[in-house]
């Protein structure tokens, strides 16, 4: 996959540098009109951040971390990943925010389960797909957690609604059991441009560690690689 730009390299190495630590967050529950929102400061009670860091609330304006959460997890790694990287979050909200029971995955009248079994039925409405400014982003992190081996199907009409092109996307996923599988590259597919990355799946209960250890070793990839090259 073709890699980055010197530009980006550096950036995103440098935005790396920065830390801080963000805790649980409940589901999305369908609230008003989304807003791009800068990474939260760590939430009372949360270990502090590591020895050296010079991560101070700011955004770097160039990262963009959108995510579409079901039950909190997905949400939770995208708030890690953003103060990490001082890039602004985007929420995808479904207009009809799915419950507790549309989650029954068990139950094959549940909603998620009726639309994994009618492709038809995939067409998940948001509040907004579209990102104010999307063009000074040129990092997009997408997260979504895996229905069924695949991509969580509201993420489809974000990627449908945007143009990718110029852009670097590093897709992250979370599951109980599932791997990324084929989902990034079928969004990568469905978006048609952009440059985008192999991804991340985490587990339902990762934590900073864990999250960081990742976001390291992307940004020594990245600039490992080189500007110019294609790896």
């Amino acid at each position: 996959m073709k890699r980055k730009t010197a530009a980006f390299c550096f950036s995103l190495a440098l935005a790396l540098s920065l830390a801080a630590c963000g805790g649980e967050t409940g589901p999305s529950n369908g609230s008003s009109q989304p807003q791009i929102s800068a990474p939260q400061t760590p939430s009372q009670g949360a270990s502090a951040q590591p020895e050296g860091s010079e991560w101070n609330g700011t955004t770097t304006g160039s990262t963009l971390v959108v995510y579409f959460s079901a039950t909190g997890n997905t949400q939770r790694v995208a708030d890690q990943i953003a103060q990490r990287t001082g890039g602004d979050l985007f929420e995808l909200e479904p207009v009809e925010p799915y419950t507790q029971e549309d989650l029954n995955y068990g139950d094959n009248d549940s909603r998620a389960a009726r639309e994994y079994a009618d492709a038809s039925l995939r067409d998940v409405e948001l509040v907004a797909d579209t990102v104010e400014n999307w063009d000074d982003y040129d990092t997009v992190f997408l997260g979504y957690p895996i229905w069924w081996g695949e991509a969580a199907w509201p993420v489809n009409g974000f990627v449908e609604a945007n143009d990718f092109t110029g852009k670097t996307v590093i897709p992250f996923c979370t599951s109980a059991s599932s791997g990324l599988g084929s989902s990034a590259q079928e969004l990568a597919e469905l978006a048609g441009a952009g440059d985008w990355q192999e991804g991340m799946r985490f587990s339902t209960q990762a934590g900073q560690d864990e999250v960081q250890a990742w976001l390291d070793s992307l940004a020594a990839e990245l600039v490992l690689t080189g500007p110019g090259e294609d790896g």
